[in-house]
């Protein structure tokens, strides 16, 4: 047995009060957590820093980035995990879903071309130990491709798979509240003329109107005979909680309204918001800002998304900003609720008997710099 790692002078962040303590480490456990200071010889000083539990991430698309830097560049597939991981374990992530799309409403695009990399890839670090955080599978289903379900059926039974989400990003269904965002995202990301946005979207919605229903009904279905967690995505209308709800979904992604984050929340999902659009103080794409919905309590978990240091930034600005959210409950949404929703109840909050997923911040002019991670007990950052 490994001696005990001990942190004190710590203000230590439990799921619900922050206070000046000791947490005992042994192995990869928490196993004591005590008010005031250790005088045990070899104690781990930390300086009156903040000590939070791992933070936990459902839903990043951060790693299709590293795969494809740059149009036409194909990065090689490990380096390319590895520089991902760098940024999640340095974000203070001890736990990450990686996001894999299956299926892409623009077609054949780099995140479909590179998807089986991506899986090969995540599989390979996690049996060599190389990464900072544990990585797991989030498999997206952009329910009008052509090859969903065949995709799904794919990789569905990976030991690393932890979550499924039902996605439809067909113009005009769910994702922009606003039809003249939804253009202006179009035109500019992808440079597209009207022209070209005008037939991309005729040919979208004949893919929908092919495929979305039968493809929903089934991946429904073989997510549910597993007992994987399900997630809805992009809801605007009651009517889409409904349908989420009959599918027994526990989640809802980055709902785009307020009617469709109220309703998910009075269907007993657990409400997920992007911490970019926090940090920014807006959606990018026109839809409703995620701080209205975590101020009066209709959110339940935060999500990096495309941006992994926003989730230590929207943690902090929540608690430090005036918002009237605790520290801990500011934490709650980016750690102990996260790993709930996806049944991971040995994690995500401070406390004995939980995995030992620490990260030391300091706080420079309200701002949180992430100085030290550990993983199991183990130093990853």
């Amino acid at each position: 047995m490994s001696p005990d790692m001990i942190f004190t002078n710590a203000h230590v962040v439990t799921p619900d009060e922050v206070f000046d303590g000791t947490v005992v480490v042994r192995d990869d456990q928490i196993v004591e957590v005590s008010r005031g200071r250790s005088n045990v010889g070899g104690a781990i000083d930390l300086d009156g820093d903040y000590l939070l539990p791992g933070l936990v991430e459902l839903h990043t698309d951060n790693m299709e980035k590293h795969f494809s830097p740059r149009p036409g560049v194909a990065w090689p597939s490990i380096p390319a995990v590895m520089a991902h991981d760098t940024q999640i374990g340095a974000a203070g992530i001890t736990t990450v879903f990686d996001s894999l799309a299956l299926g892409d409403v623009r077609g054949n695009s780099d995140r479909v071309r590179d998807r089986e990399r991506m899986v090969e890839a995540v599989i390979a670090v996690g049996r060599s130990g190389m990464t900072r955080a544990e990585h797991r599978l989030h498999l997206r289903c952009e329910i009008s491709a052509d090859d969903a379900v065949e995709a799904v059926d794919r990789w569905i039974d990976l030991p690393l798979v932890g979550l499924i989400s039902i996605n439809d990003h067909t113009p005009g269904q769910r994702q922009f509240v606003d039809p003249a965002q939804q253009r202006l995202y179009y035109t500019k990301k992808f440079a597209m003329t009207d022209a070209e946005f005008e037939a991309f979207t005729a040919k979208s919605l004949a893919l929908h109107r092919k495929n979305a229903a039968s493809h929903r009904r089934e991946i429904v279905e073989r997510a549910q005979a597993r007992a994987l967690p399900l997630a809805s995505h992009d809801d605007a209308t009651t009517a889409h909680v409904q349908e989420a709800v009959a599918d027994g979904m526990t989640i809802a992604e980055f709902p785009t309204t307020r009617e469709a984050a109220e309703a998910s929340r009075a269907g007993g999902l657990s409400v997920l918001v992007g911490a970019p659009n926090l940090v920014l103080g807006r959606s990018h794409s026109g839809n409703i800002a995620a701080s209205e919905l975590l101020i009066d309590g209709t959110a339940d978990i935060l999500s990096s998304d495309y941006v992994p240091t926003s989730l230590m930034e929207a943690v902090f600005k929540l608690a430090l900003g005036g918002s009237g959210i605790s520290l801990p409950a500011a934490v709650r949404l980016a750690s102990r609720n996260p790993a709930l929703a996806v049944a991971l109840q040995d994690r995500g909050e401070i406390a004995a008997d939980r995995r030992a997923d620490l990260v030391r911040v300091r706080t420079v002019d309200g701002a949180p710099v992430v100085r030290t991670v550990w993983r199991e007990g183990e130093r990853v950052v």
